[in-house]
């Protein structure tokens, strides 16, 4: 085994471009894809980069996902003052939970995010995207495509299937951009956690009292579930359902534009677009960095885990994974993705994973047809990177075109 030296603090500087891990966090894959990590606040524990162990890690669930077991340790600065004692367990977080709790609830969410349910979805998110195309393509270029594009989409998406008022999507986008911030204050983040968690309180009591055809009032007709239980559930899909989806979109998007061969051949091929969708979700790993706690001493990829350790995950170290995927740091349509590690893996594996597909195969194949000169509006290196948040993307995608297609 080769040696490297310990990181202090996560490696984050997105030194090797745009789309590519950091070249530490690359090297550490090499030389030791379950490797030692010292955390700010002095904790030692550890980071895995590797494909497999990545897997094997995710599917064991004696590594936990509950955030009041042990004192949460973040590998990266974050501006607040580190925790003395464990976090409270945030009723209806179920991503934050481990079975039985994790499965008694995501069993009452299975139902809304079946694959037939999803099959049933397809025309209406395709009219969505179509109807947003056609604002984008009134509008006078240069643009940012997050902010005309990337984010309405999955945002009108999330809310007609959670009913939550579209028109209240300003509110939510802000306080959940906020609570995603990696570096502030403790005021800050809580301000918006319960921000968004009074206002999704008042909206699931009044979805009990009066329930609606959508996902919480389905939710909401289960009545062992307390208010505080829908409202957890309710702040997670609603950050889940738009946050991945819109950072996928746009970085897909400035992707596609910098390989722009690879784009001609998908605007000359809409059948390419489902494994090129696979793809795009291994190369760009938008939800990267996870959290899980050792609760005894585990063996992984030959170290010794010892109880009480954080174990953070590169999920987009595992994606690009030699020894799982020939060239993984190459984007490559025609590449069989299968197998890909981006949306989780086990019991946590992410609910909404076909909706998202569904999402960004309209999104794109919307996007190349209607838009055939598509291109950036300034020098990529200018491109405002999301290295600050936890769900990596771009801030702005300023884009520009010639002239739409009719």
């Amino acid at each position: 085994m080769t040696q490297v030296d310990v990181p202090h603090g996560l490696p984050m500087d997105r030194d090797a471009g745009p789309f590519d891990p950091p070249r530490a966090i690359t090297r550490l894959r090499a030389a030791r894809p379950v490797s030692p990590l010292v955390f700010p606040d002095g904790h030692e524990g550890w980071l895995v980069t590797g494909y497999e162990e990545v897997r094997q890690m995710m599917a064991d669930t004696r590594f936990s996902s509950r955030l009041d077991l042990d004192i949460v340790h973040v590998p990266y600065e974050t501006g607040m003052p580190a925790p003395t004692e464990p976090s409270p367990q945030m009723p209806g977080m179920f991503i934050a939970m481990d079975p039985p709790d994790h499965g008694r609830l995501r069993r009452k969410l299975t139902g809304a995010f079946t694959v037939k349910r999803m099959k049933q979805l397809e025309e209406h998110i395709a009219d969505i995207v179509e109807r947003q195309l056609d604002h984008l393509a009134r509008l006078t270029p240069p643009v940012d495509l997050v902010q005309e594009f990337a984010l309405p989409v999955p945002s009108l998406v999330i809310c007609e299937l959670l009913g939550v008022p579209y028109a209240d999507r300003g509110t939510f986008q802000a306080n959940s951009a906020q609570f995603m911030l990696r570096e502030q204050t403790l005021e800050e983040k809580m301000g918006a956690y319960i921000a968004v968690n009074t206002y999704l309180t008042e909206l699931v009591t009044s979805k009990r009292a009066e329930p609606g055809d959508d996902i919480l009032s389905d939710l909401a007709r289960h009545e062992e579930l307390t208010v505080e239980e829908l409202t957890g559930a309710a702040f997670l899909l609603l950050l889940a359902g738009h946050e991945t989806t819109a950072n996928m979109l746009s970085l897909g998007t400035f992707a596609l534009l910098e390989h722009p061969s690879q784009a001609a051949e998908l605007r000359a091929d809409a059948e390419l677009l489902p494994g090129a969708v696979e793809e795009l979700l291994r190369y760009l790993s938008v939800a990267d960095i996870f959290f899980r706690y050792a609760t005894e001493d585990l063996e992984l990829g030959g170290e010794t885990i010892t109880k009480g350790s954080t174990v953070v995950v590169s999920l987009l170290a595992a994606n690009r994974d030699p020894r799982r995927f020939e060239n993984p740091d190459t984007l490559d349509i025609h590449r069989n993705a299968r197998g890909l590690l981006s949306f989780g893996h086990g019991v946590h594996q992410c609910l909404g994973q076909q909706l998202a597909r569904i999402e960004m195969r309209a999104g794109f194949e919307g996007l190349l047809r209607r838009f055939p000169t598509l291109a950036l509006a300034v020098p990529a290196e200018e491109v405002k990177l999301r290295t600050d948040m936890n769900i990596y993307g771009v801030h702005e995608l300023p884009v520009t075109w010639t002239e739409p297609a009719a």
